[in-house]
């Protein structure tokens, strides 16, 4: 009766960014890539390759994997450390690289070469080869194991290069539609971005910048949407305002379930040792959790209100993730507003309330928490949550500028209290100052 409905204000778009952390001057990286020469004399990455790392100026061991593209990395090792790394592969020769130092920028290279026993070196091998100058692994006479072993391995690494292929494909394409995207919806041009974004999409769904696609597609399916609607609400042909305002709620929906997929993709990912990398994913993640609550508000209370509990969960785990007080504060304020909107008035006055737990002179909380009351006792036929209305009612014009333009709504309903259910605010006693006399 007497709520007022508006659109909310969109928020400033915000891209997704990777931001990386520079290294200590204690450590550093120890990177590289390792290949893998065949029979044939030609060369492809070693995928799976166990890679040792072996500090030799003090004892220790650093132990890990090559990824489909034959590379390996550790991050943090120490940077005054003198290292060997040794390097093995079933059904090819060891091999191993004396002189490494880490935090170099160095991009260390190995090479295996097949046939060969896949022996594992340990350091003191490694130390006798590079004092003998032997090969790392005899070349003994092949059996038809090792022959089974080296075209299995053949056929893996084929798989592996031709992925490599498609990948590398999908990796221009959706870094070409990334920047298309950003670049209109930095313009405004919402068609084209979401075009663009949808592009890289279909190139590989998969690809691990997907997330990133669907979080920015999400933000300019929101910006056309509250476009869309507020063009519709101010046409004056029925037709042409209810074809407006179906558009906007579809892509309201669209975007709720963009920024779901794209948060549900990022907490899959696993946590990197990296650091850059583990930042990079954590800063990517806030972003999208930020979108989806945006996203769900905006869905439920223009869309389906009763998809409530889902705007509840999007909100709480951004509200978790923000480390900004003021933007805490303002997602718990748009939560709060989510479900007061959402006419569920009983959960928005306990939101509200918590706010008031923190600020008991929040005005925002003060208005809305009486308005909710006044419908949970227009609901109820309840006086009791009437005249508690009336008291959070009556703190908010005794607290609000004449210049808030809600004070006047404020007015009203107090007034509609005294004159149709005689409520009155309660008034609370005032602490009488007492002077010494001299």
């Amino acid at each position: 009766m007497f709520r007022r409905h508006l659109l909310p204000l969109f928020s400033g778009l915000a891209l997704i960014v990777c931001i990386s952390i520079t290294a200590s001057a204690q450590s550093g990286q120890l990177r590289g890539h390792v290949t893998l020469k065949q029979a044939d004399g030609t060369a492809v990455p070693a995928v799976d390759a166990i890679i040792d790392v072996y500090r030799i100026d003090l004892s220790g061991k650093y132990t890990a994997k090559t990824n489909k593209r034959g590379e390996f990395a550790f991050a943090g090792l120490p940077f005054i450390g003198d290292y060997i790394i040794g390097v093995s592969l079933p059904g090819a020769q060891a091999s191993y690289q004396p002189g490494v130092k880490a935090g170099r920028d160095v991009d260390y290279a190995l090479e295996l070469m097949a046939p060969g026993d896949g022996r594992r070196l340990t350091l003191e091998e490694i130390r006798t080869l590079m004092n003998t100058k032997t090969p790392a692994s005899g070349g003994s006479k092949e059996t038809a194991e090792d022959r089974a072993k080296r075209a299995e391995l053949l056929k893996k690494n084929e798989e592996i290069t031709a992925a490599n292929e498609r990948a590398k494909n999908s990796n221009e394409i959706i870094a070409r539609s990334f920047k298309a995207g950003n670049d209109a919806l930095k313009l405004k041009n919402y068609d084209e971005s979401i075009a663009r974004y949808d592009e890289g999409l279909q190139a590989d769904p998969e690809h691990p910048g997907a997330p990133a696609l669907l979080t920015n597609k999400a933000m300019a399916l929101i910006a056309r949407a509250i476009e869309r609607f507020n063009t519709a609400v101010k046409a004056t042909d029925e037709t042409t305002k209810n074809a407006g305002i179906d558009a906007a709620k579809k892509d309201w929906t669209a975007a709720s379930e963009s920024s779901a997929k794209a948060v549900t993709k990022l907490k899959a990912v696993p946590t990197s040792t990296d650091p850059a990398e583990a930042n990079s994913a954590k800063v990517n993640l806030y972003f999208a959790l930020a979108v989806r609550a945006d996203a769900a508000r905006l869905f439920i209370t223009k869309v389906d209100q009763s998809q409530v509990d889902m705007g509840i969960t999007a909100y709480q785990e951004y509200i978790a993730a923000e480390t900004d007080p003021l933007k805490k504060s303002k997602a718990e304020h748009d939560q709060a507003q989510m479900l007061f909107d959402a006419n569920v008035f009983d959960r928005a006055l306990l939101a509200y309330q918590k706010i008031l737990e923190a600020n008991p002179d929040d005005l925002n909380a003060l208005m809305r928490s009486g308005q909710a009351l006044f419908n949970i006792g227009a609901i109820n036929t309840d006086k009791a949550k009437y005249q508690q209305a009336a008291n959070y009612l009556a703190k908010f014009v005794e607290k609000a500028p004449d210049t808030d333009p809600l004070k006047a709504d404020a007015k009203d309903i107090l007034q509609a209290l005294k004159d149709q259910e005689n409520v009155k605010p309660e008034k609370t006693a005032t602490p009488v100052r007492r002077t010494r006399r001299p």
